[in-house]
């Protein structure tokens, strides 16, 4: 039994937005045979632009039944059935947020509608629910309302039902040539028999009670998967560490993750439940996998990174920013005091950032929220412009640095200790990992609180020295983001060499 469920709400996140429409109809496998329909009461005024689309209004759903009033109805119609929508996620995530906020987990195998399409029907120009309808001669009355929606689902699930019960049974050599002609003749348009070539051998489709139907049970099996992503794709990715790419059906990569084990971390990808319909549409935009192995864990989280700032994927949030142009600096005056102070990084080109931020309002804030964790002067640190004592001091919060009374020592210690809490330990390090095969190792290499890049060295490998290290690396970019990569990298129990050297002056 195939439960084809639609559903209008007043926006596309789950997580905030409610069902404002429900329609269900019972197919069993060659028919509908029990349908239901109402407008719910979503408990909140409906936005205008989703009235626009739907032509559902507030006026419309005032008296109508909230959810927890149909749950009950919903839970008995479909118990036993298969969850089929077009874009299922999308339906199957509202219902399960409804049900979990009545405390109930709403759990059902599902089957989407645009994966079945694509697999049994390639080719078409577009999968939208409408456009597919127009280009295959459904009817589609009442457009984004529930009922509508669902009855022209419900058409669509039963004219790829005996498209698959058709290739199932040319498959099958149990079954007569007559009796094929004569059950296919049966499923063809208005009694029109598709042709069959001379000496072309057909064989009758079996009743589904009867039958295992293939593709429909393989697009339950592979629900979970984007539409174009098919099981024999996701067996060949490797349990290994490594950047991962998913591109759409251009070509163009809209997504770059990194993992330890890709195959795993893509499984976990395609399992959640997506919250939105933009993460709905991210997942069913991709049309293929690419991966480049690192053997390294930290080789993938810098390589990751590194390519997101040149790709700058679509569907990428964090990191994409490629340029840094401010940072925090350091300087030690004439008394013996550190100062640490933010500024554009063009106009210190003579030394470099101790980290380097996205723009200057960036690093005034940071700046900042170091002052007052590790209680420095806002004076010596250039947040507060004065020729006496800073405004802390006035407030007790600052030891008296802006004017002398506390010791460059002790002042000079808490500097140090800001200074570590965003540098790395040491200045100069190599970091050696696994590589991608036994035979080879990586080296990332940091030298003078700067990060160079990295290699992959065959075991056989030594270096007498830094330059040694420095002469095999590719080169990549130092900023912000792989520093703190860096850092809270070698914070964790790795199993990694750490190599460390005397800062030099180049």
């Amino acid at each position: 039994m195939y439960a084809i469920i639609d559903l209008e709400t007043t926006g596309g996140q789950p997580t905030q937005d409610r069902i404002t429409e429900i329609a269900i109809f019972i197919h069993d496998g060659q028919k509908v045979v029990d349908q239901y329909e109402t407008l719910l009461n979503p408990g909140r005024s409906i936005p205008f632009f989703i009235t626009q689309l739907t032509g559902i209004t507030d006026d419309m759903v005032r008296e109508a039944p909230k959810f927890h009033e149909v749950a009950r109805k919903v839970v008995e119609m479909t118990e036993g059935c298969v969850f089929v929508a077009h874009n299922v996620r999308f339906d199957y995530s509202f219902l399960k947020k409804e049900f979990a906020d009545l405390g109930y987990n709403y759990s059902r195998k599902t089957l989407c509608t645009v994966r079945l399409s694509r697999s049994l029907m390639p080719g078409q120009p577009s999968y939208s629910l409408g456009k597919l309808c127009q280009n295959i001669g459904i009817p589609l009355n009442g457009r984004h309302r529930a009922a509508g929606d669902a009855a022209a689902t419900a058409i669509l699930f039963d004219r790829l039902l005996k498209i698959s019960q058709e290739d199932e049974a040319l498959r099958d050599p149990t079954v007569s040539p007559a009796d094929t002609l004569a059950a296919v003749d049966a499923t063809a348009p208005s009694g029109r028999r598709p042709a069959v070539a001379d000496g072309d051998t057909a064989v009758a489709t079996k009743q589904p009670s009867a039958r295992k139907i293939k593709a429909v049970q393989d697009a339950i099996r592979t629900a979970l998967l984007p539409p174009n992503i098919t099981p024999a794709k996701v067996a060949t990715l490797p349990h290994e560490a490594g950047v991962y790419y998913f591109h759409n059906e251009q070509g163009e990569v809209i997504y770059v993750g990194k993992s330890i084990n890709i195959y795993k971390r893509i499984q976990q990808h395609f399992a959640i439940d997506y919250k939105s319909r933009k993460s709905i549409e991210f997942k069913n935009s991709i049309a293929d996998i690419t991966w480049e192995l690192t053997g390294s864990e930290l080789v993938a989280l810098l390589y990751e990174s590194h390519e997101i700032k040149r790709l700058k994927p679509l569907y990428n949030r964090a990191q994409r920013r490629s340029v840094f142009p401010a940072g925090i600096f350091l300087r030690t005056d004439e008394q013996g005091y550190k100062h640490l102070y933010y500024g554009r990084a063009d106009d210190h080109a003579e030394s470099h950032p101790l980290i380097a931020l996205g723009n200057q309002y960036k690093a005034k804030g940071f700046l900042f929220h170091k002052v007052a964790k590790f209680n420095l002067c806002q004076k010596l640190c250039d947040l507060y412009k004065t020729t006496g004592s800073c405004f802390d001091y006035q407030v007790h919060r600052c030891k008296g640095a802006c004017i002398g009374l506390e010791p460059p020592a002790e002042y000079n210690a808490r500097v140090e200790q800001a200074i570590e809490s965003f540098t790395y330990e040491h200045g100069s390090f190599v970091v050696v990992g696994k590589g991608r095969t036994e035979q080879e190792k990586t080296v990332v290499l940091v030298e003078n609180g700067r990060y160079l890049g990295f290699a992959y060295v065959d075991e056989s490998f030594t270096a007498r020295n830094l330059a040694d290290f420095k002469a095999i690396i590719t080169r990549y970019n130092d900023n912000k983001d792989v520093q703190q990569i860096i850092r809270q990298y070698l914070r964790t129990k790795h199993k990694d060499k750490v190599k460390l050297f005397k800062n030099t002056n180049s």
